[in-house]
């Protein structure tokens, strides 16, 4: 029997704010979806009945990809990976002094790099029978440049290390872009030179980059919006941020930003009175938490109403707890599964350690063992924040899958489904958060691994002559990278970020220039299986084209058909 769940908490409605600028924005998105879903038909012919080539390529989309794998990693922007990969339209080492040099938070340029604040591999690990631990002194005096991630003895950095973490969030992403210039991640970070960080040695010892060479790499890919994992996961599904109605009534009025200035649509919050000055002091400090923007948009960091969570209703352990100040109330906004659906396309979001997170079984990332496994992470759960996949409804049971854990058909349950060829025609994965190659608590070997087998296990399956798998990362988790992401809409497109089209339809051995942003994902998916566009992305194409470039392509620039 299903147990009978009490209401939930109040959801975020189109009405529920009486306010002007939440309303003019709601009027754009619904005015954008109308005009890209009327406008957005592929097919045409011309004055003597011979199809357009988008129609034929529509046509061969149809034929020839009818899976479509979306494997979701974590955290790195495309120089910490991939920063001088041959053929890319912008490498690293081609750079000019003034294209990567960072500024101090008075805009003067630093004469060298701060130490790593909190030290390069923080915690006590060992590898390979060595032990490493590089404190905040061990690394200090680097020049105002990137550089290799490197031992102080000079030894490149093992990547199966896990590396302290980096500060990634809405307002932080955008004051270190700087309109572009891509100057202040040191100073407005708080990880210190670490942002500068790369691998230097990927083409010798990643998997990424042996993919890289067989398939298609997009270098000018770029995270759908500003900032952290949580609004990335959002994006990826709904191309727009979740909405807390009332906030500044509720239990997370205290997690509202306080921005210098009155605009509530303003990037810069409030420093805090002991901020210090200079980055070659420490970190900056804020005068708030900022989750929520001053008009409510949910930006950085806040959990579901549903378990799994970072709270729990005592009366009811389904649900989180609405009164916590870190839940968001759910949402009601569509998403690409209520198009997927809509459409009868049969459709799945696998999480790795899903199932023993909702049974109480999983870690969480809080336990004191290091680093933790399966380290479930509750906001890299998108669809778990709407009320259309509650728990008890059959959206959820249908579309909310757990993915196993590790890395072996075995215990991975997505790795299983492949092997079986019973994958729905559209998979997103996200794997457990000690293999997603997150910072601060994953490693890229582990990640770097485990994306391997799962493309090794697509290529033995038998759905693989009509599959189409996109590898990438949620955002760029606070590393710098010296593109300037294109001019969008409030919400993004953010930093740079690695991404890899891999397909037997996929070009081979090629880096596509078009410009993509993780939206593109859903642009992919609307052209091959007619679906109507969220308003976001309709959003997204008229803001950038309003910019003067191009709206971000579709994926289908990456494929031989």
């Amino acid at each position: 029997m299903t147990e009978k769940l009490p209401p939930v908490p109040p959801v975020a409605s189109d009405d529920a704010p009486d306010d002007p600028a939440r309303r003019k924005l709601l009027g754009g998105l619904a005015l954008a979806g109308a005009a890209l879903a009327v406008g957005g038909c592929n097919t045409s012919t011309n004055s003597r009945g011979v199809r357009s080539a988008s129609s034929t390529l529509d046509a061969a989309l149809r034929e020839h990809i009818r899976h479509v794998v979306v494997i979701y990693a974590e955290n790195r922007s495309f120089n910490n990976l991939f920063g001088d990969f041959p053929g890319l339209a912008q490498p690293l080492s081609a750079l000019q002094p003034e294209q990567y040099r960072q500024r101090d938070r008075d805009g003067r340029l630093l004469d060298t790099l701060p130490p790593i604040w909190q030290g390069l591999v923080p915690h006590r690990q060992v590898l390979d029978g060595r032990e490493y631990q590089i404190g905040e002194d061990a690394i200090r005096g680097l020049a105002n440049a990137p550089f290799a991630l490197r031992t102080p003895q000079g030894e490149p950095l093992p990547q199966a290390l896990v590396t302290r973490d980096l500060i990634h969030s809405f307002y932080t992403n955008q004051l270190q872009i700087n309109g572009g210039k891509n100057d202040g991640f040191v100073a407005w970070g708080d990880s210190g030179a670490l942002v500068m960080g790369r691998y230097a040695d990927g083409a010798d010892t990643l998997a990424l980059w042996r993919l890289a060479r067989r398939y298609t790499l997009c270098d000018n890919f770029f995270m759908g919006a500003f900032g952290g994992s949580f609004l990335n996961h959002q994006y990826l599904v709904a191309a727009q941020p979740p909405f807390y109605p009332h906030a500044d009534r509720s239990p997370a009025k205290l997690q509202i930003a306080v921005l210098e200035g009155d605009d509530p649509t303003g990037i810069r919050p409030k420093l805090a009175d002991d901020s210090p000055a200079s980055a070659m002091q420490g970190r900056p400090k804020y005068a708030s938490r900022m989750v929520l923007t001053p008009d409510f948009w949910a930006v950085n960091t806040i959990g579901p109403a549903y378990a799994p969570a970072f709270t729990a209703d005592p009366q009811h352990p389904l649900l989180a707890d609405p009164n916590d100040y870190g839940t968001l109330p759910p949402q009601l906004h569509a998403t690409i599964g209520e198009r997927l659906s809509a459409a009868g396309v049969d459709w799945a979001w696998y999480a790795g350690g899903w199932q023993l997170a909702l049974d109480g079984k999983g870690d969480n990332g809080l336990s004191s063992a290091f680093p933790a496994s399966p380290n479930f992470q509750v906001h890299h759960q998108p669809f778990n924040y709407f009320k259309a996949y509650a728990p008890g409804t059959a959206a959820r049971a249908a579309h909310l899958r757990d993915g196993g854990v590790g890395g072996t058909a075995d215990t991975n349950k997505l790795l299983a489904d492949i092997a079986a060829g019973t994958l729905p025609a559209v998979t997103f994965y996200k794997p457990q958060g000690d293999l997603n190659m997150h910072a601060g608590y994953s490693d890229v070997a582990a990640g770097d691994r485990h994306i391997d087998e799962i493309v090794s296990a697509l290529e033995r399956s038998p759905l693989w002559p009509h599959t189409l798998a996109i590898v990438t990362v949620d955002e760029n988790g606070g590393w710098w990278d010296h593109v300037a992401p294109p001019k969008g809409d409030r919400w993004g497109p953010g930093t740079r970020i690695p991404a890899l089209v891999i397909s037997p339809h996929a070009k081979r051995g090629h880096v596509e220039h078009t410009v993509y942003d993780t939206g593109s994902i859903q642009r992919f998916l609307n052209r091959r299986f007619g679906l109507q566009p969220l308003p976001g992305i309709a959003l997204r194409d008229r803001a950038m084209r309003a910019a003067g470039g191009p709206a971000p392509g579709d994926l289908t620039e990456a494929l031989q058909l």
